[in-house]
């Protein structure tokens, strides 16, 4: 039986964050060869030599001021086939206007000297004067950047939308060409990491219905089709730990893990208890692409603790890494990696917290699997945990290289 294999398994310290951690503290990390970078909220950190030595990089100085100043939400990409990071950064609303995210690029192994693009609202629609961008994603295929966002204005939902950006463009730093699609019926759309040709995402659509979207890197098109799955529950969720502390107040069902391999996609996302799952877990569906119809559900689950926020990737043979969290019952909430391996998912705890959260509504809201680079059979995954207290000065973001032995 194949087992995960704890390749690197760091947590990052005071001076990687500066302490500006936050238990919604969405990591995102990426790996060349012994470069890494993770993000969160509102911290990045480099290292040059795998992770021995940290030095944190400040998403509110290290590139100059945007809108309203840096908010929050940040993702990292490592795309190898033109040897450049991508960061990108989300920044706050101007007084009653737009916000704005960057796209930011450097090129080379270390990611030190950056180039970037700034993108609001406004520039997509002259009359989107008062809106602002939330929640993003981002994947890459051969050719193409696809980024996705949400919109709201105020605190209202209004549209989510694709962005696809040429990776030539964006090595090159000159000008930059890109598409863009939005849907108002549905948010929250995750990309498939693992594309080639086309990029597939997806969102719930009504009762238990995936609503499927494919954008082929040649063309201008975005496709949709609608597949049913097993009934599943979009909450209430509550996994107390042994502290009493419970974890998922602010989980929701959004789809956090994505992915494709050849033909099939797959989409992963936290569901609430139901017969034969005593305890929240973590839904899946896989579909093939072409023939658009449900293959496998291959949930995730414990009998006596929760599984939430999953995110997921395939390595180069096209099997499927996770990260995730699992806690509740027994456990307080811990970072979990591993695999699926012939139809079970194969799993290894990274990090335990010592503690739940101090409140139920601060944990989330998403984390990142990727491909290593240059060892592509492997991932690199980012998670956290709490350390030492409750508080968001507790936390401790966590890198993990890992593979299959």
């Amino acid at each position: 039986m194949a087992n995960v294999n704890l390749i690197e398994n760091v947590g990052l310290d005071d001076l990687a964050t500066s302490t500006n951690t936050s238990t919604v503290n969405e990591t995102t990390a990426a790996t060349s060869n012994s470069n890494i970078f993770v993000t969160g909220n509102w911290f990045a950190a480099a290292t040059t030599n795998g992770g021995k030595s940290w030095a944190h990089v400040d998403p509110f100085t290290t590139l100059p001021s945007a809108a309203d100043g840096f908010c929050c939400d940040q993702v990292v990409v490592y795309e190898p086939s033109r040897d450049m990071w991508i960061w990108i950064l989300q920044y706050i609303s101007i007084p009653g206007g737009n916000n704005v995210f960057r796209v930011a690029i450097s090129p080379g192994a270390n990611p030190t000297a950056w180039h970037w693009w700034d993108f609001s609202p406004a520039d997509l629609n002259a009359t989107w004067t008062d809106l602002w961008f939330d929640y993003p994603d981002a994947a890459v295929s051969n050719n193409h950047l696809y980024i996705t966002f949400n919109v709201f204005r105020g605190d209202f939902w209004q549209r989510a939308v694709v962005f696809k950006m040429p990776l030539s463009e964006l090595s090159a730093g000159g000008g930059l060409t890109y598409q863009w699609w939005t849907t108002t019926t549905n948010g929250s759309l995750r990309l498939t990491q693992g594309a080639t040709d086309s990029m597939f995402f997806a969102d719930h659509n009504s009762g238990t219905t995936l609503r499927v979207h494919g954008w082929p890197d040649g063309s201008a098109t975005v496709s949709t089709f609608d597949v049913e799955v097993s009934p599943w529950g979009a909450g209430p969720y509550s996994a107390p730990g042994p502290d009493g502390a419970d974890w998922l107040g602010r989980l929701d069902p959004r789809i956090t893990g994505a992915w494709v391999s050849g033909t099939r996609a797959g989409f992963l996302w936290s569901a609430s208890p139901r017969s034969g799952r005593p305890m929240p877990y973590v839904k899946g569906a896989v579909i093939d692409v072409t023939t658009q119809l449900l293959v496998e559900q291959p949930d995730i689950w414990n009998a006596e603790s929760a599984f939430a926020y999953p995110a997921a990737c395939p390595n180069n043979a096209g099997v499927i890494g996770v990260s995730l969290f699992i806690g509740g019952g027994p456990r307080h909430p811990s970072h979990v990696v591993g695999f699926r391996d012939g139809g079970e998912w194969r799993l290894a705890t990274t990090r335990a917290s010592s503690n739940g959260p101090s409140v139920p509504t601060t944990w989330g809201d998403y984390l990142t699997c990727r491909r290593h680079s240059p060892n592509s059979a492997q991932w690199v995954a980012s998670g956290f945990t709490l350390q030492g207290g409750t508080e968001r000065t507790n936390v401790e973001p966590q890198y993990v290289h890992f593979g299959v032995s």
